[in-house]
């Protein structure tokens, strides 16, 4: 048989390894063919061909070949659907001089003596379909040495006659490894369902298939959807020099653009099921119309940072239960909060801030050794992939073609309701755990010392500042690389228009966990172009440094502002000395970001947030009550800065009830009237409570889910158009947008606002008032007057004068009833003087006599 040659130039076909894998070399076309009644495999170049029973056809010679060491064997592992290319797995290849001896249908392999696996599965005679499209050429593969450019999957198009013909499509796979020495792209044509062996196994030449460190072949015939693909890379070295080779494993490409696994977020059926990568060039894109058409096109909002309020959001969580009252395969999905926008629009709300949803890992507790059957990864802070969106929020299981759709979808809805999107992103750590128990799906496989933060001084161990078991090396030029194309992609696939940046103070760490001063990812986040409008918000922390105001921010990332959250609760509650501390909160925390050109709104203020108590359970719990978690109680934060007025958890006093509510009330007023960006937690507009527990990202229940009853019960309180917190949290918001004073620009000045305290010293005060005077902004607002009175008595405070021809109107009061705690219509008049409750907070606005 003559020498045959691949489309780019000389291949050969290598033998079966140890495992029984197929080594094809890249090179050839790989053809199903029929002759004389039997369906074979095909090796072919532009001038010769022959081929190779396909094992368990309806041929039924068998015999032994005679030579165990140039044997050859082929097989379908199942029987393919129409969309495959081809029908067969090549199991071992040997000499080239045997293949024209066994192309007769009636020679046999014995595969033992070849020593390949000894599992069988019968062969099935393609149907008409099939049959139909071999006819068409459908059924060929031509493997080519491909491109090393972009990573990932992409299409290639072979162009000739002057650029007008298409001549051939080929499915480019780039996957970046330095150390491997070895990577066999693994590729299943059938489709999700059966991951137990590949359709195809393609092992890549380190001369032909390697540019640099990127190992890249292309395949012409590849159906252009529908195909999953993952690959087995091996390499020089074992743990000492920290390396954590798996050849036998399938991983997902880090590159991924959508990722396969379950389908129905927590199946336990699946819970095993591997991530695997797949691709869909064939669909049309994505119809976002012209930004900014009133035809449908795409409405960025493009809302200025210093007018932002962050609604922090589950989208699992916020139509998951029953009483949202959408249909079984909606809840949950993207499609869910879609049905949804009404509420958020209601609330005014202007920006959802989505916890993590790329392809995370929501079943991550049931592979440990000790297995937590009820804990359900339902924060999303497991990131398996940084380009998928979640598959499993896809509505009625619908994949992740449909989850990248509806995602679309509802970004473009959001939009349109003049709602930003902000994602919460995890590229501080991912799902593989650490070195004890590690579960290797992608990174740690492919290129551990390059993805991760490794020890060297301490037996090449992962180095944990995340608390999750592995650091991601983020200023690694090739992780950094990884984290702007994610971000990019985000941006101009999906329309995003910012993102928070879980544990950002890792992004400040070197290889060996050192802080820099002048990190390389943060400052290319922040210079990028395509990002150049996003907004930037940084969690300035990680477990082993604190960052709140010092966090590198090249004038353009916020912070949250933990500092905010802890003073506030603490004056709130009725601590001591805090009063000189939540003024300086109030006012924009100017000792942190009043520096250079940062603002007052890189100041992201809250009381709370997913990550602890809601606020309800500030006031409600003095202790987090985290049994159910299933680690004794010990994980969550002990410092809470709570209080439960009274009596621990649920209680029926009255008493203690309407402190609660009043105590709610005056976080909330302290928030909106504040300088800075406001955000408030999902579920907190009706009082959502998790029981106590600070630590609830392993249940997918009552407890994280928004409960749309508890809701409807709020609005059937009648006062003032509905209840006391959910239209308090209306008013407010309501409140906060039609005053320009709330949020500006620049920090405060002494013409800007008024202090009336005559001793910030005196550490038993418990009393605090300002008075926002409107100098240059205009009739349209007022000055505004706000007291806090922290103490548990009364204070009659006096009230300073009003400007000339107005008077100070009430339109806040947390110690009145439904419809008369915020009353921005028909606020009635006050004197000189006004008699503050214990635990109380007063809203007074200058209007015209």
């Amino acid at each position: 048989m003559r020498s045959w040659s691949s489309a780019d130039g000389g291949a050969d076909v290598a033998g079966l390894d140890r495992a029984g894998a197929c080594t094809w070399l890249t090179g050839g076309t790989l053809r199903r063919l029929k002759q004389r009644g039997q369906w074979l495999l095909a090796l072919e170049d532009s001038s010769s061909s022959c081929a190779v029973p396909s094992l368990g056809s309806s041929s039924s010679s068998s015999s032994s070949s005679s030579s165990s060491s140039s044997s050859f064997a082929c097989r379908r592992s199942t029987r393919c659907s129409t969309t495959a290319a081809v029908q067969g797995v090549v199991w071992g290849l040997a000499r080239r001089s045997e293949l024209h001896r066994l192309a007769s249908p009636t020679a046999t392999v014995d595969r033992q003596k070849m020593g390949a696996t000894t599992r069988e599965s019968s062969v099935m005679a393609p149907t008409e379909e099939e049959e139909q499209r071999e006819k068409t050429g459908a059924s060929t593969l031509t493997v080519h040495c491909g491109k090393p450019s972009p990573l990932g999957v992409s299409l290639s198009k072979d162009v000739r006659g002057g650029g007008s013909v298409v001549e051939s499509q080929r499915v480019n796979f780039a996957l970046f490894s330095e150390h491997a020495s070895s990577v066999t792209l693994c590729l299943w044509l059938e489709g999700r369902g059966k991951y137990d062996q590949p359709s195809l196994e393609l092992s890549l030449d380190r001369e032909k298939n390697r540019t640099g460190n990127v190992w890249h072949v292309a395949v012409e015939g590849l159906p252009l959807q529908g195909v999953l693909y993952g690959y087995k890379v091996d390499g020089p070295g074992g743990w000492e020099t920290g390396l954590r080779w798996e050849k036998s494993k399938v991983l997902l490409d880090p590159y991924a653009k959508l990722v396969e696994g379950r389908r129905v977020f927590g199946d336990q059926s699946e819970k095993m099921a591997p991530f695997l990568g797949t691709y869909d060039l064939a669909s049309e894109p994505f119809d976002w119309g012209e930004e900014g058409s009133e035809a449908g096109g795409d409405q960025r909002a493009r809302i200025p940072d210093k007018d932002i309020v962050i609604y922090e959001m589950n989208v699992r969580a916020f139509t998951a239960d029953p009483s949202s009252g959408l249909e079984d395969g909606v809840r949950g999905s993207y499609r869910g909060v879609i049905e949804k926008i009404p509420h958020l629009v209601d609330l005014g709300v202007n920006c959802v801030e989505l916890l993590p949803v790329m392809e995370f890992d929501e079943m991550e507790f049931q592979r440990r050794r000790n297995p937590r059957e009820h804990m359900v990864n339902t924060w999303g802070y497991s990131t398996v992939n940084f380009f998928a969106p979640m598959t499993r929020y896809a509505s009625c299981g619908g994949g992740p073609v449909v989850a990248a759709k509806e995602f679309k979808e509802m970004v473009k809805a959001l939009h349109a309701a003049g709602i930003e999107v902000i994602l919460d992103v995890v590229y501080n750590h991912t799902n593989e755990a650490d070195d004890q128990f590690p579960y290797t799906t992608s990174f740690r496989g492919i290129d551990n010392l390059v993805y991760y933060s490794v020890d060297v001084n301490n037996y090449v161990q992962l180095i944990n500042l995340t608390g999750c078991g592995n650091t991601v090396n983020c200023n690694h030029p090739v992780a950094m690389q990884l984290i702007l194309d994610s971000l990019r992609y985000w941006v101009q696939e999906y329309h995003v228009d910012g993102f928070r940046f879980d544990l950002a103070t890792i992004f400040c760490r070197d290889s060996k966990g050192n802080l820099l001063s002048s990190p390389p990812v943060v400052r290319a986040i922040a210079k990028d172009p395509v990002l150049s409008k996003c907004k930037l918000i940084a969690e300035p922390w990680d477990l082993g440094a604190y960052q709140v105001g010092s966090f590198p921010n090249w004038d353009r990332w916020g912070e949250w502002n933990g500092k905010y959250r802890d003073d506030v609760r603490r004056f709130i509650k009725g601590d001591g000395g805090m009063k000189c501390a939540v003024a300086t909160r109030i006012a924009g925390s100017a000792d942190l970001y009043n520096v250079n050109q940062r603002k007052p709104y890189h100041s992201i203020n809250y009381a709370v947030c997913h990550d602890g108590f809601t606020l309800h359970d500030v006031v409600a719990y003095n202790t987090k009550h985290n049994h159910a978690n299933g680690e004794g109680g010990r994980d969550g934060q002990d410092d809470n800065f709570s209080w439960n007025c009274g009596v621990e958890g649920p209680t029926s006093d009255q008493g203690v009830l309407a402190l609660r509510a009043r105590q709610m009330k005056n976080f909330l007023v302290i928030l909106f009237m504040s300088q800075g960006t406001p955000m408030i937690l999902m579920g907190d507009e009706y009082m959502h409570t998790r029981f106590g527990n600070n630590n609830s990202y392993g249940h997918d229940t009552k407890m994280n889910h928004f409960l749309w009853d508890e809701l409807e019960k709020q609005k059937q309180v009648v006062g003032g158009g509905g209840s006391s917190m959910l239209n308090f949290t209306r008013e407010m918001l309501r409140f906060r947008r039609s005053h320009p004073l709330l949020g500006r620009d620049n920090f405060l000045t002494s013409a800007d606002i008024a202090w009336h305290e005559n001793n910030w010293h005196d550490t038993e005060s418990r009393f605090l008032a300002f008075t926002l005077h409107e100098g240059k902004h205009g009739q349209r607002a007022g000055d505004i007057y706000v007291a806090f009175n922290a103490h548990n008595f009364f204070v009659n405070a006096p009230l300073p004068r009003p400007p000339a021809g107005k008077r100070w109107c009430r339109v806040v009061d947390t110690n009145l009833g439904p419809g008369e705690d915020a009353k921005l219509e028909g606020a009635p008049a006050v004197s000189d003087k006004y008699n503050l409750a214990p635990y109380s907070s007063i809203v007074l606005l200058a209007k015209p006599v």
